[in-house]
């Protein structure tokens, strides 16, 4: 009897709260909704193009009732420069999905903390440690070895006549690296299945971020999980952090056995965090920051080059131009492409902008959280509103592109337009103080990868697909990912 009152209680209290809201007034226009789940139904599977739908006949700033979530989404590049750039302060905070509120993780993520004291000591330990120049340029090595480590497993696939799984290839190239950047170490080998596994693990965890869940729009069913998200990616980060404690308890061995080494990785940089802080901060700290880098410091960058590779196989002349420059750039055969390559190859870059373009590694970004109430574009956004920056809109938007929706580097070649967040048709890495720290490391593994594939292979898809036949779709999480794995068969 308890348990039916308290039901028929909340019920009312949430019938109260969407029949008799009280709403800031002047909020950007946008679809009414049902009662009591407001506009959920319009995001679909693939809320970036429902979104980006929406966008046109209610505007670049557009209001959505999501459950009891007031949401606004951005989608033209003047209006994220409002909101990124001219008010970043007051939207620098983040709306958290409910997935990741498992006990601790919020608190010491780089990705999901809000701003604040905590947010800025991750930052700058990162900015320090792991993307500052000297570091990058320190590392350089390191992502050249790994490059002729994935050319020697492609020469053998080669040899054999076996099809290369693209996107498993890049991935583990790029968890690799990282991994070595943060371990000294590799994760995985190219060969093995557990690469695949990892591959899982890291995608699971950005599909059930990305998911859109009755938990975020209805906060009283957090208590319940009804999707299932938080449990599942509980089980997800609950692995990598046995495989980081196994990490840390051999590097604490080493240190009693053999001292501190003289050339220090990031976990050598965060242990001596732990040490100095007399106390303040643990090993467990660290842990959340250590999945924000393994999940998205080897997913974004291997997608990209998926689906570069993709988008070249389906326009052969525009792969013909990107191998010919590259060719012509090397002129001393039989080494591998170097990072001091890159700058002289212009096409090169441009592909990987139009890729990143057309396929943005975060479609709506990471979810923004207004601070303060403020005026954008003439409309009140309300504190706490969730807003969101379709970048994928964006992209496409015909007012800063023309034929946004087609595959044209040349787009690229005479304009200064990049990706580090000043042009903001163009922010796939998010622009101000939430602009993701990883975009330097990210920007030499990408160029360094694609131009190592196109450099040392001749690629052809398998028999009896064309050109015009190949997939392009993609499936939804926190990163858009190739829905169909790209499979190509290289030749010397």
């Amino acid at each position: 009897m308890a348990v039916d009152i308290c039901f028929f209680a909340l019920a009312a209290c949430i019938c109260a709260y969407f029949l008799f809201p009280r709403k800031p007034t002047n909020l950007p226009p946008g679809p009414t909704g049902l009662p009591i789940i407001g506009s959920l139904l319009h995001l679909g599977r693939k809320p970036n193009e429902s979104l980006f739908e929406l966008s046109r006949r209610y505007g670049p700033i557009m209001c959505l009732r999501l459950g009891s979530r007031t949401t606004i989404v951005v989608s033209t590049a003047m209006a994220a420069e409002e909101v990124l750039q001219k008010h970043d302060q007051a939207f620098a905070g983040r709306t958290v999905v409910d997935a990741v509120r498992t006990p601790g993780h919020v608190e010491g993520s780089l990705v999901w903390n809000q701003q604040g004291p905590k947010w800025r000591e991750l930052r700058r330990i990162c900015n320090m440690e792991m993307f500052a120049s000297r570091r990058l340029e320190a590392s350089r090595g390191l992502r050249e070895q790994k490059m002729r480590v994935l050319i020697d497993h492609i020469g053998a696939a080669c040899a054999e006549g076996r099809p290369v799984d693209i996107g498993k290839c890049a991935f583990t190239t790029t968890l690799n690296l990282v991994s070595n950047s943060i371990f000294s170490q590799d994760v995985v080998d190219l060969g093995s299945e557990s690469a695949g596994e990892f591959k899982s693990l890291v995608w699971d965890i950005l599909e059930a971020a990305g998911t859109p869940n009755l938990a975020d729009y209805f906060p009283a069913l957090r208590v319940v999980d009804p999707q299932g998200l938080r449990r599942r990616i509980t089980v997800s980060f609950q692995r990598l952090h046995a495989f980081f404690e196994e990490m840390i308890d051999r590097r604490l061995e080493s240190y009693a056995a053999k001292g501190q080494k003289k050339d220090q990785d990031f976990l050598d940089a965060l242990l001596q965090h732990v040490t100095h802080s007399a106390g303040k901060l643990t090993v467990n700290d660290f842990k959340p920051l250590l999945v924000d880098m393994f999940v998205a410091g080897s997913d974004t960058s291997s997608v990209t080059v998926e689906w570069a590779m993709a988008e070249l196989m389906k326009h052969p002349e525009k792969m013909a131009v990107a191998r010919s420059e590259i060719l012509d750039a090397i002129t001393c055969k039989g080494r591998t492409v170097e990072e001091s390559d890159i700058p002289n190859l212009p096409y090169l870059q441009a592909v990987v902008k139009e890729t990143l373009r057309l396929h943005p590694p975060v479609p709506l970004l990471i979810p923004h959280r207004a601070d303060e109430e403020v005026e954008v574009g003439g409309f009140t956004i309300p504190k706490h509103a969730q807003v969101l920056v379709n970048e994928w809109g964006i992209c496409r938007d015909s007012g800063s592109w023309d034929d946004p929706n087609a595959f044209l580097p040349d787009r690229f070649l005479a304009s200064d337009i990049n990706f580090k967040g000043q042009h903001f048709q163009f922010i796939p890495f998010g622009a101000g103080r939430r602009i993701c720290p990883g975009l330097p490391l990210a920007f030499r593994m990408i160029h360094l990868m694609l131009a190592s594939l196109l450099y040392h292979f001749s690629w052809r898809l398998p028999d009896g697909i064309e050109p015009d036949q190949l997939d392009m779709g993609d499936k939804f999480g926190v990163t858009l990912q190739k829905a169909i794995p790209l499979t190509l068969i290289p030749s010397l």
